[in-house]
This record gives C-alpha cells, structure tokens and sequence, in this order.
C-alpha cells in the first residue's frame, strides 16, 4: 500500500508566512560560499546539503492522507482537512484518475472536514465516494458545514454518487480489513488500521494517549501490536502537553514510549502544531531520535510528516 500525505497541520490551516520565507534565505545566503556558485554541479551540491527545514517546507494545510493500491481505480483517504483540496486538484488531467474514493472521518472537529467543499471529484456526475465514520450523523455532520451562512454551496450540488456508511464492525475496503478503535479526545476520535496482507497501517491522529493505551487488552494488542506504520498525534512537547492536559494530543515522547511499547516498526509524527516553524519541527523530530538513543530503544523507524511525504509497506 503506497500512503501519501496532503495535510499535516493540526487545529487551523497555517499558511507560511513572508516573514519566515525571508528568514530561510537570509539563513541560506549567509552559508553560502564563493565556491558554492562556481558551478552548476557545486550549487546543487551547496542545496543538497542544506538542512530540511530550510531547503523546503513541512506545509500548512491540515490533515489529510491517501492510501492507493498500485492499479486499482479506487483509493482510501484519511480525513476531510484543507489538503484534501491539493489531492483532488492532482486528480485532474490525469491518464488514470480513481473512479471511487473512499473517505473516513477520524472525527468532525472543522480542521479534519472543512476541505471537504473543495474536493473537485465530488462534483463528477462520474465517480463514486464513499464516506465512513463510527458516528451515525455522518451525513447529517458533513452536510451541516455546506449551508447557509457557512457555505454557499450545499452538499446536495455534489454530483458524485455518495454513500453513506456507519460502521459498527471491521468492513472489507479496496479488498482490505479496516479496524477502527476510539481514543481519548474531546468528542472523541477514531484511530483506523488497513491490513494487507499482513502488513498493518494506523492512522491515529487526535490522541491524547492515556495509561489505558498502553495496557495489553486483547483489544489494544489486536489493534496496535506489531503494527508496520502509525501516523500519529505529537503535536505538543512533554511540558506542553502537560499545561494542556485533556486538550486530546500527545507529546513526541510519549508517542515514542506508545510505539515501542507495541514494537510499531515505523512512527510518522504527524498534527503539528499551527504555531511551530519548520525549524522547530525539525528539532523536535531530532529530539525524538535522541530520546530513542537515550532511552536505548531499538527497531523504529522515527519521521516527520510533510507534504508530499510518500511511504509504501
């Protein structure tokens, strides 16, 4: 299974603002040497070793994830946040475009639905989507946002063949089980997991994790042990996530604590924070990497959700 990631920002959109683009080139400029612009090939050597937090960008718009199957015409997408927007905008043109999404709602706080208006395959007469959530009011939920005065579009104007689904048991999707299991955030919130053929990917955003996460019920182990991916909730620092105890996220440590605690191959922090800059982002990941090396945790792979970040299991 191949998962791309279109919206990484947690809360609220956060665009990037002029000032922090001109803070990474006057960063840039100040490293650069003669011998960096002798050449074509000492420039992009220059670029290349750059680090990522200034040569490029984490991106500003919240959550949203794919996940395609190599040739198959449809696709599972993860939350309605603004980068559903950006995936549906590649949809356009293409040779081989998907004939059926199916979408699930993690929960309906707006930073997780509000890109949902400006998903162009909705409004093919063509395609066909289909919408999943715990919740029984999904329909009800997702239309209320496209009336007026909120929006001047209504849900009904969506042409694509939409369905509805309320989940009570692990379902068949795209030829693959999906599990879903609730956690611990205002109003709650579902964390999903897709198998294929053995190997298992977790989409768990909005996670305060608790004590009882880490406890091996049956139920938490057939959920989380051993899982190959998790893409989950960090968006606070240890002292941040204590002043915002009962917020619904988690701290990087803690996440890293949850994923060794279950042998998770494979931790992609994800929800970040509207208020941090990729450079610090870019420390917190560094941080992360230096408490699994303190704590002399061993077997998982620790990265920093961006845009455009590409991963196949």
């Amino acid at each position: 299974m191949n998962i791309r990631f279109w919206g990484v920002r947690g809360s609220i959109p956060t665009p990037v603002t002029p000032s922090r683009i001109k803070s990474k080139i006057s960063a840039i400029v100040e490293q650069i040497t003669p011998e960096d612009l002798e050449s074509a090939e000492s420039r992009e050597r220059f670029l290349a070793g750059l680090p990522p937090w200034l040569f490029g960008a984490v991106g500003g718009n919240s959550p949203c994830l794919s996940v395609d199957f190599g040739n198959s015409s449809e696709c599972i997408v993860f939350d309605c946040g603004s980068g559903i927007r950006e995936f549906g905008m590649t949809q356009t043109g293409k040779k081989k475009n998907f004939t059926n999404y199916h979408i699930f709602m993690s929960h309906f706080h707006w930073d997780h639905m509000q890109g949902l208006p400006f998903f162009g395959p909705c409004y093919n007469p063509s395609l066909k989507i289909d919408f999943y959530s715990p919740v029984k009011e999904l329909e009800e939920i997702l239309s209320g946002q496209m009336v007026s005065p909120y929006f001047p579009v209504r849900m009904d104007t969506m042409r694509a063949k939409k369905t509805f689904h309320h989940l009570e048991n692990e379902i068949t999707v795209c030829g693959r089980k999906i599990s879903f299991k609730k956690m611990n955030h205002p109003g709650d919130s579902y964390a999903y997991c897709v198998n294929e053929n053995g190997k298992r990917f977790i989409y768990s955003t909005d996670t305060e994790l608790t004590a009882d996460d880490f406890m091996k019920t049956e139920e938490n182990t057939a959920f989380f042990k051993d899982a190959d991916l998790i893409v989950v909730d960090c968006q606070y620092t240890l002292g941040e996530a204590i002043d915002k105890y009962n917020w619904g996220h988690s701290a990087f440590s803690l996440a890293v604590d949850f994923a060794a605690n279950w042998g998770i191959k494979h931790m992609v922090m994800f929800h970040h924070d509207p208020t941090y800059d990729d450079h610090k982002l870019y420390g917190i990941l560094q941080s992360a990497r230096w408490y699994l090396e303190r704590m002399n945790i061993k077997g998982i792979e620790l990265t920093l959700a961006y845009e455009g970040l590409e991963i196949s299991i």
